[in-house]
C-alpha cells in the first residue's frame, strides 16, 4: 500500500528539515553587540533534551509529510511549537557560564525556520478542520495563556530578547500604549470621518468620482514619504499658533504620525462603505419603503447592518495596515515599538530590534484573528 503525502505537508517538512540539519538553532554571543556563534540543536541543548527534540520534531515532520487527520496534525503543530519555545529557553543555562553575565542567546535561523514550519502546518490544520470564529478565538486566547505562562515561569528569561526587555521594561509599556493609542486612534478617526463620507459618495456618484480617486492617490504616497510631508507645515502651525503648540501639533512627534496614519485609513473605510451599501439588494431597500421606513431608519436598520461584514473588512485592512506603519512613525518622533527597532538597527543590536518587532507582529496577528471573527459572526447574523 502507498502512503498518501500531503502537499502543503511536503512542503513542511523541506522547511523543517532545512531548518533543523542546515541551520543554526541558536545564537552565542560574547555581549549584545558582537556577532555570535551558531550552535546546532545538539550543541544547544544537554544530550537528552537535544535527543528528545531531535526525535519529536523528526516524528512531527514525518506525520506533516502524510496525509493525516486534521486534527492530528493540528495536535503536531501545536506540539511543536510548544516544544520548541521550551527547548529554546534551555539553551542559555546550557551554553553559557553562571558567572557571565554579558554573553546573549539568541533564537537563529533554524529555530525561526522551524517555528515557521509548524505554525503553517498549525494554520493548514486550522483551515482544514473549519472552526468556527468562536473555536479560533478560543485558540488564540489558548497561545496568548501559553505565552503569558512560558513568560510568568521565567523559562525565557535568559533569552538576549528577555534581557533586553529587562533593562527597557517601563519604557517598553510606555511605547507599547503609544503604539495602541496611534493605530486605535487613526482608526476611530477614520471611521468616525470615513463612514459619514462612504454613505455619502454611495448616495452621490459625482461626489463619489471626485472623493474615491484623490484618496487612492493618497494612498500611493510612500509612508516615509507622508511622515515627511506632515513635517512642515505642522511646523509652520506650531510656530504660528501657540494654541495648537501647546495641543502637542509640532512637525515631528504624535501630531503629523497621527495625521498620516488617518490620511491612510480613509481609503479603506470609504471605499467599502460604498461597496457594501451598493451589494444590498434593491429588493429589500424596497421593502423597508414599503413598511414606511423613513430614510435614516433604512439606513440605520437595513442597510447598515447588512453592509456590516463589508465595512468591518475594510476596518480590518486599516487596523492591521496602522499597527504595521506606526512603526516606521518612530522615525518622527512618533514613538511606539519602532523606537526600539530603529535603536536597535542603529546600534547593530538585533535583540533590541527584535523586542520592537515581535510585538508588533504578535498586535498585527491578534487584530487580525478577532476582526476576523467580528466580520464572520456578522454575515452569519446577516443570513
Amino acid at each position: 500500500m502507498t502512503a498518501r503525502l500531503d502537499r502543503v505537508g511536503i512542503v513542511v517538512a523541506v522547511i523543517a528539515i532545512f531548518g533543523m540539519d542546515w541551520q543554526s538553532f541558536a545564537t552565542l554571543k560574547p555581549n549584545r553587540l558582537i556577532s555570535g556563534q551558531g550552535l546546532s540543536l545538539a550543541q544547544s541543548l544537554p544530550t537528552l533534551w537535544a535527543a528528545i527534540g531531535i526525535g519529536l520534531l523528526s516524528i512531527a515532520t514525518i506525520v506533516a509529510v502524510l496525509r493525516t487527520g486534521a486534527l492530528l496534525r493540528l495536535a503536531v503543530g501545536i506540539g511543536s511549537l510548544l516544544l520548541l519555545a521550551v527547548l529554546i529557553g534551555i539553551v542559555p543555562a546550557t551554553v553559557v557560564p553562571p558567572d557571565n553575565s554579558y554573553a546573549r542567546v539568541s533564537p537563529a535561523a533554524g529555530f525561526w525556520l522551524m517555528a515557521f514550519a509548524f505554525a503553517v502546518l498549525t494554520t493548514d490544520a486550522i483551515a482544514k478542520l473549519q472552526l468556527g470564529p468562536l473555536a479560533r478565538l478560543a485558540m488564540l486566547a489558548g497561545a496568548a495563556i501559553a505565552v503569558a505562562l512560558i513568560l510568568g515561569s521565567g523559562h525565557w528569561d535568559g533569552l538576549s530578547i528577555l534581557k533586553e526587555y529587562a533593562t527597557n521594561a517601563q519604557k517598553f509599556w510606555r511605547e507599547g500604549a503609544k503604539h495602541i493609542e496611534l493605530a486605535l486612534g487613526s482608526l476611530a478617526a477614520a471611521v468616525v470621518i470615513g463612514l459619514p463620507l462612504g454613505i455619502a459618495c454611495h448616495r452621490n456618484a459625482t461626489l463619489r468620482g471626485i472623493t474615491l480617486p484623490v484618496l487612492n492617490i493618497i494612498q500611493t504616497v510612500p509612508s516615509m514619504a507622508m511622515y515627511g510631508l506632515m513635517i512642515v507645515p505642522l511646523g509652520l502651525l506650531a510656530a504660528w499658533s501657540p494654541l495648537a503648540a501647546s495641543l502637542g501639533i509640532r512637525g515631528i512627534g504624535t501630531a503629523p504620525a497621527l495625521i498620516a496614519l488617518f490620511l491612510y485609513s480613509l481609503l479603506p473605510v470609504v471605499a467599502n462603505t460604498v461597496v457594501g451599501l451598493g451589494e444590498v439588494r434593491r429588493s429589500v431597500v424596497e421593502a423597508a419603503e414599503g413598511m414606511g421606513m423613513t430614510k435614516l431608519q433604512r439606513l440605520f436598520q437595513v442597510e447598515l447592518p447588512l453592509a456590516l461584514p463589508v465595512i468591518l473588512t475594510g476596518i480590518r485592512i486599516v487596523l492591521v495596515q496602522n499597527i504595521g506603519l506606526v512603526t516606521i512613525a518612530a522615525l518622527i518622533g512618533g514613538g511606539g515599538f519602532g523606537t526600539f527597532v530603529f535603536q536597535g538597527i542603529g546600534q547593530a543590536a538585533t535583540d533590541l530590534v527584535l523586542l520592537g518587532a515581535v510585538p508588533t507582529i504578535a498586535l498585527a496577528f491578534t487584530a487580525a484573528i478577532l476582526l476576523d471573527a467580528a466580520i464572520e459572526l456578522s454575515e452569519r447574523r446577516r443570513l
